[in-house]
């Protein structure tokens, strides 16, 4: 992998664009795939795409296609944005025109239902990649105000020092500040464990309730969070840094996060299937709520939020009974 080089982009939706943007600003010849011909021609037509970005215009080097084989010639880069459960099945097709050589790098923040796998343990199996070769990012980085090139950082994460190192150059623009790291597993699970919180804390907000009980919510799933991460091996030091509470924060904070917005309309009493009819944005938590219920369950590891998360996407629960199963529980100490 050189320093600077094609990337490709898988997808473009909101946040494929958005880091295609920071590729494109760091210096990078950026391809970006979209699944439909007429968002790949509207964003080499206009610099534009309208339907998840509307009104940011994209750099020169970025271009488009819907064609996986032309965004995939030449890169020495694959950058993987997909919705975390059709990845499996999407990047079977991609596999054949991957370089044998290419860094894959997974902005996916799931676990896969059924296998309970995380991106880079889905992305080994399917291209026979090495974990060398497989890479993570994740932060606090919100699609919209990355976009507008609002100052933001991030951690790269592989299990080669050296190739997070080179990650961390090919994506350092301006407003982009990357850091590095080995602990892949904790940042994995850092990322994907705070769009559950998120979708707690949205459920306190539909409510109505306040400060006092988003801030109990959050740190009791920074502390739910720990407790499986570090059970299954990782630092626990990356949940306290920027893809551990840095992302857990922006995402239950910020009415620009997906999965805090899912869950205050469940705390409006929606229910998932009218949200999921409202919008064609995914919010991962409620897809990956069971599976990491299931892995935490698989792993004697307590999960009380993603238990009652669950139940509540599920429909087995109300927002209100959530809330209040989470006061009557068992009171214990704070280190327990």
């Amino acid at each position: 992998m050189t320093s600077r080089g094609k990337v490709a982009v898988f997808s473009a939706g909101s946040w494929g664009t958005a880091f295609s943007l920071v590729l494109a600003d760091a210096g990078n010849e950026v391809v970006l795939w979209a699944r439909r011909e007429e968002v790949a021609d509207a964003i080499n037509q206009t610099h534009e795409n309208p339907g998840y970005l509307p009104g940011i215009q994209l750099p020169p080097g970025v271009s488009a296609t819907a064609d996986p084989e032309k965004a995939l010639h030449g890169a020495d880069m694959v950058v993987l944005a997909t919705p975390s459960q059709t990845l499996r099945g999407n990047l079977a097709q991609w596999a054949p025109y991957i370089s044998d050589d290419a860094v894959i790098v997974s902005l996916m923040k799931g676990v896969e239902l059924g296998t309970l796998e995380r991106m880079s343990e889905v992305i080994a199996e399917v291209t026979g990649a090495g974990p060398e070769r497989i890479a993570v990012i994740s932060g606090p980085n919100l699609a919209m105000e990355i976009a507008r090139r609002e100052p933001a950082a991030s951690v790269v994460a592989c299990a080669d020092e050296t190739v997070a190192k080179t990650i961390q150059q090919r994506c350092h623009s301006p407003a982009f500040r990357p850091y590095t790291t080995t602990d892949v597993l904790g940042c994995e699970l850092g990322g994907a464990y705070k769009n559950v919180v998120g979708l707690a804390v949205g459920m306190a907000v539909g409510l109505g309730f306040g400060d006092n009980t988003t801030a109990s919510v959050i740190t009791r799933g920074l502390a739910e969070t720990a407790r499986l991460a570090m059970a299954l091996g990782a630092n626990p030091l990356t949940l306290m840094g920027l893809a551990g509470l840095g992302d857990l924060v922006a995402t239950c904070s910020s009415p620009l996060s997906r999965n805090r917005s899912f869950g205050e309309k469940l705390g409006q009493g929606m229910t998932t299937d009218e949200i999921y009819a409202s919008t064609s944005q995914v919010a991962e938590g409620a897809k990956s709520c069971s599976s990491l219920l299931a892995l935490a369950q698989r792993t004697g590891v307590d999960a009380p939020i993603a238990q009652h998360v669950d139940a509540v996407v599920a429909g087995r629960m109300t927002a209100n009974e959530m809330m209040d199963a989470f006061i009557a529980r068992d009171p214990k100490a704070e280190s327990d």
